[in-house]
């Protein structure tokens, strides 16, 4: 059985044996409007001039190559952030790198595989758009959310990234 969040106090209820946990109209409803909601905020942010600079895509790219504790990282592995295929990655990569903003080279350990990194013009360009873009998202989210409703959505939202592996 799923363990419950009672997000008005934060407790669980894991061991109520009369609950049957979400039903399938709930998982359902719920993931729905998780999605509209998210949907909605990306078309506002989308509209932010920032991002006839450099496509919301690829600004998604360098922002998670920011986050590479190493500076590199693969390919493949880069790809498990992103909702994009394969090919359509190598093919934004190589804009990238045409830009300035990546550097790849054949990885260490497989000479099969690539490895990117971000170059100082791509790491200046991210922290430039990253810094209007974050700004973006607080001018959406906050007449909205309240500081509590945001912690509440953010622990439901890490809670599902953990239960999923990312």
């Amino acid at each position: 059985m799923a363990e419950q969040v009672d997000t008005t106090i934060g407790r669980t209820d894991q061991d109520d044996p009369s609950d049957t946990g979400p039903s399938v109209r709930q998982s359902s409803e719920t993931w729905e409007s998780l999605f509209r909601a998210q949907v909605g905020v990306m078309r506002r942010i989308r509209m932010d001039p920032v991002f006839r600079e450099l496509p919301i895509g690829e600004y998604d790219v360098l922002f998670n190559l920011t986050r590479c504790p190493t500076g590199w990282t693969r390919l493949n592995e880069l790809n498990h952030h992103l909702l994009i295929s394969q090919p359509s990655l190598s093919r934004m990569v190589d804009r990238l790198e045409a830009k300035g903003l990546v550097v790849k080279r054949p990885a260490q350990t497989d000479q099969r595989g690539v490895e990117l990194a971000l170059t100082d013009e791509g790491r200046a360009l991210q922290r430039r758009i990253g810094s209007t873009h974050v700004h973006r998202i607080q001018e959406v989210l906050a007449p909205v959310l309240s500081t509590s409703e945001m912690e509440q959505l953010k622990a439901l939202t890490d809670k599902i990234n953990a239960h999923l592996g990312d």
